[in-house]
C-alpha cells in the first residue's frame, strides 16, 4: 500500500514533533496545537492515517481550518478494525523510523490513535496524550479500551478536566506524567465560531431559522451497526421531531448512511438527511439547534461551550461534567426514552456558562509545556 506524500516548510529547526491524527474530531481538536506549534515555528509534521476517508469529513476540514495538509496520509479508512489497526501501526512505524520525531502528539480515543502511541511505544519515541483520563466504566467500547492503553503507554497525560485528573490518579498513573491542561475544543469552538457566523451560510441554505429544529448526529458503532438499536434512534428521532413539530436535521456520517441502507430502515418525514457539512457549517448548526442528540464525546463537549442543550443517545458518557452541570442528560437508544429526555433537559436546561473545558488557551499550553521538557532532554 502507497501514502500520499505533501510539501511542508520548516521554518526553524526544534527537536521534531509528530502529530498523527485520523478522524474529524481529531483534526478539530488538534488544530489549536498545529497552530500553536506554527506560531512558535517549531519542526512539526502531520500523519494522517486516512481513518474518515469522505471528503467532507477530512480534507474539506483542513481547508476551513487553514491548516496545513497532512505531510503523509495513509488513506486506510473503511477496513476491518484488525486490518486497520495492523495496516496504521505497520506504516506509521515506517514513517517514525524516516522522520525521527522526538515526541508524538495523538489526541483522543480512536484506532488512529492507539496505533500511533503503539508505534511511537515500540520505537522507543515519547508520546503525549490529549484528552486523557477521559473514562465511560464500559469496557464493552472499543474507544475505551483504546484510552485506556494510550494512557499507559504515554509519557506526557494531558488532561481536560479535574474527573479526568483523578481518573488517572485513582489508577495509579504517575503523577509526574500528568498536566491539567484544558481541551483544545474551547480554542477550536472559539477561534472559528466568529468566521462560522460571517461565512457560512447553511441556515439559510437549509432555510432554518434558530432554535427551531433539532441536530442529530450519530456514528458509533454500537449504535449504527447493530439493527435494533439504530432502529429505535431513528424511531426515538421522530417522536421528538412530531412531539415539537420541527424538522430533525442530520448531517449523516457515511457509516450510519451505509448501515440505514443496509438494513433497509424507512425514515420519517420529520428527519432531514443532508450530507456531512464542514466545521463552520457545523458549528452554526450547533450554535442555533433548540437541542442537540448525539452519541458523539466530541460533540457533547461543543454543545456545552456553545450553550445548547444536549441529549446523549448513549448509556454512558466519558463526559459526565456535561451532566453535572445540567447542560447534558443521558437518554439511550429506547425511543421513548429519547422524547421523555428531550423533553427533560428542554425544561431544566441550566443556561448558566462556565468554562469547565478550559480557557481557550489548551493548544498553546501543550506545546509551551512540551518544548521546556524537550530542551532538557
Amino acid at each position: 500500500m502507497k501514502f500520499k506524500i505533501s510539501k511542508t516548510k520548516v521554518t526553524k529547526v526544534h527537536k521534531k514533533i509528530a502529530i498523527i491524527l485520523g478522524t474529524r474530531p481529531e483534526i478539530i481538536k488538534m488544530s489549536p496545537v498545529i497552530r500553536a506549534c506554527q506560531k512558535k515555528r517549531i519542526d512539526f509534521f502531520i500523519l494522517h492515517t486516512g481513518q474518515h476517508y469522505s471528503k467532507e469529513l477530512d480534507l474539506d476540514i483542513f481547508a476551513d481550518l487553514q491548516l496545513p495538509p497532512p505531510k503523509y496520509n495513509l488513506s486506510l479508512g473503511g477496513l476491518e478494525y484488525r486490518k486497520q489497526l495492523s495496516g496504521m501501526v505497520s506504516h506509521i512505524t515506517k514513517i517514525l523510523l524516516k522522520e525521527k520525531p522526538k515526541v508524538v502528539i495523538v489526541q483522543g480515543d480512536t484506532n488512529s490513535v492507539l496505533a500511533g502511541a503503539l508505534a511511537a511505544n515500540k520505537l522507543g519515541i515519547l508520546v503525549a496524550h490529549h484528552e486523557a483520563g477521559l473514562r465511560s466504566g464500559d469496557l464493552t467500547m472499543p474507544e475505551e479500551v483504546n484510552r485506556i492503553i494510550v494512557d499507559q503507554i504515554s509519557d506526557f497525560l494531558f488532561v481536560p478536566t479535574e474527573t479526568a485528573l483523578e481518573n488517572l490518579r485513582t489508577e495509579g498513573l504517575k503523577p509526574s506524567k500528568i498536566k491539567l491542561v484544558g481541551n483544545t475544543i474551547v480554542d477550536a469552538v472559539k477561534q472559528n465560531i466568529a468566521i462560522a457566523e460571517k461565512r457560512s451560510q447553511i441556515l439559510k441554505d437549509l432555510n432554518l431559522t434558530a432554535k427551531n429544529y433539532f441536530l442529530v448526529t450519530a456514528h458509533r458503532a454500537e449504535n449504527v451497526d447493530i439493527k435494533n438499536r439504530l432502529q429505535n434512534i431513528i424511531l426515538g428521532l421522530e417522536k421528538v421531531g412530531k412531539k415539537y413539530s420541527l424538522p430533525i436535521i442530520w448531517p449523516i456520517h457515511p457509516r450510519a448512511q451505509k448501515q440505514i441502507k443496509e438494513f433497509n430502515i424507512k425514515l420519517g418525514g420529520e428527519i432531514r438527511v443532508i450530507p456531512p457539512c464542514g466545521f463552520l457549517d457545523f458549528l452554526m448548526l450547533e450554535g442555533n439547534a433548540k437541542a442537540i442528540l448525539t452519541d458523539s464525546g466530541g460533540v457533547q463537549e461543543e454543545a456545552f461551550i456553545l450553550n445548547i442543550p444536549c441529549i446523549t443517545l448513549r448509556d454512558n458518557t466519558e463526559r459526565p461534567e456535561t451532566i453535572e452541570h445540567g447542560k447534558n442528560i443521558l437518554a439511550g437508544t429506547n425511543p421513548d426514552t429519547i422524547e421523555e429526555a428531550t423533553e427533560e433537559i428542554l425544561k431544566k436546561f441550566n443556561k448558566e456558562i462556565n468554562n469547565i473545558f478550559g480557557d481557550g488557551q489548551t493548544g498553546e499550553k501543550i506545546i509551551k509545556y512540551l518544548e521546556q521538557k524537550l530542551l532538557n532532554l
